[in-house]
């Protein structure tokens, strides 16, 4: 069974980081909820308190399929924490998935991970997708990194995370379950 990591801190976008949560453990996929923060509770951009799984410093740093990165006004304390960028930065070294939504995918472009690929963001953001050939599809998927444009494509981007880690059948199985496709 694939793991991923979803990363969350004040002020994330609760659909973008929630939707991939509640998908995946459909298609069942375990993940973890990962606070950054110092507490396992984080609250949302719009006022949603969530309860994380556990703390960045316990968790299992390579035990993962995949790290993810929720957009929202939060975007700018993930890149700030120093530890989550050294994990994005291994992951990609290591061809693991990487994988970003809203203005999460400009943390990508700072970082060097979009050079040659192709890449989406939140509007406006396009010019921090810095290397990418820049898309305005729902969602990209280029090697090994995932990345999608807002709240309004969160379904498209878990079932495009889903597509790459189980295979395109459960994404489309899952889709239809919830009446999407």
């Amino acid at each position: 069974m694939s793991k991923i990591a979803v990363f969350f801190v004040d002020g994330f976008e609760e659909i973008e980081g929630l939707t991939v949560v509640d998908l995946c453990r459909r298609a069942g996929i375990e993940v973890s909820m990962v606070s950054v923060m110092e507490s396992l509770e984080v609250m949302g951009a719009h006022n949603i308190p969530i309860r994380c799984d556990m703390l960045f410093d316990d968790m299992e740093k390579d035990a993962y399929d995949m790290v993810v990165l929720p957009g929202g006004a939060g975007h700018r304390k993930l890149e700030a924490h120093d530890g989550l960028m050294a994990l994005v930065d291994e992951y990609f070294k290591n061809d693991k998935y990487v994988a970003a939504i809203c203005a999460s995918p400009s943390i990508f472009g700072r970082r060097g991970i979009l050079q040659g690929k192709k890449a989406c963001c939140f509007p406006s953001f396009e010019e921090h997708l810095q290397g990418a050939e820049v898309s305005f599809e729902s969602v990209c998927v280029d090697g090994k990194v995932i990345t999608s444009r807002s709240m309004g494509t969160s379904l498209d981007f878990a079932l495009a995370i889903i597509e790459a880690l189980e295979g395109a059948e459960l994404a489309d199985k899952k889709a239809k379950e919830i009446v999407y496709r």
